[in-house]
């Protein structure tokens, strides 16, 4: 079992910069990958960012160039650094972790709202 407990979501201004974080604990080590994903009101669960074990990093067409995902193995942390954000972003925030057993894990999930 894993478990995942996200921080850092709020409201900011267009704009503006968050940083969520992720913190897993349990059986981390059987993870294979970790990555942030975001739902808007009304609409589906998208993919923002994830980073596999080996370092690798992916980001969703919309968020490149402004978020940015990184993982403090020592600390079994993900982060997610989130800079001009746009009303768009705005949305509930979970952080989501794969076993090796292609088993997915999720957090309780984190608001960000983003204001004009």
């Amino acid at each position: 079992q894993v478990q995942l407990v996200e921080s850092g979501g709020g409201l900011v201004q267009a704009g503006g910069s968050l940083r969520l974080s992720c913190a897993a604990s349990g059986s981390v080590f059987g993870l294979i990958s970790m990555g942030w994903h975001r739902q808007a009101p009304g609409e589906q669960r998208e993919l923002v960012a994830g980073i596999a074990s080996g370092g690798g990093t992916s980001y969703a067409t919309s968020v490149k160039g402004r978020f940015t995902i990184s993982r403090d193995n020592a600390n079994n942390t993900v982060n997610l650094q989130m800079n001009d954000l746009k009303l768009e972003d705005t949305g509930v925030y979970f952080c989501a972790a794969v076993s090796s057993r292609m088993y997915t894990y999720w957090g309780q999930g984190t608001q960000v709202t983003v204001s004009s």
